[in-house]
């Protein structure tokens, strides 16, 4: 049976270079979970600006907030680990 691909969010801004570092981590994971990845600007939406700006990137898999980048970025490690949690399910 094949998953359904998790359905990832990746909340971020241009010229964010901790941004693009996520994105080519998750990036790198599709090739080994099913995933469909949407990037979203903060900047373009004033709410998400502030809801966001002191924790981006952020990682939203599935309509879940599960990762944010509050003391440190989020890592490799950590989205792998999140991802294996999820399809283990």
């Amino acid at each position: 049976m094949v998953k359904k691909p998790m359905e990832i969010v990746l909340y971020g801004r241009k010229n964010c270079k901790l941004c693009d570092d996520v994105e080519q981590n998750i990036r790198a994971l599709g090739e080994l979970y099913p995933l469909n990845l949407q990037i979203v600007d903060i900047e373009k939406d004033p709410k998400l600006h502030e809801t966001y700006m002191l924790v981006i990137p952020a990682v939203a898999i599935d309509g879940e907030v599960v990762l944010r980048s509050v003391s440190h970025v989020v890592t490799l490690a950590e989205l792998d680990q999140e991802l294996q949690r999820r399809t283990a399910k």
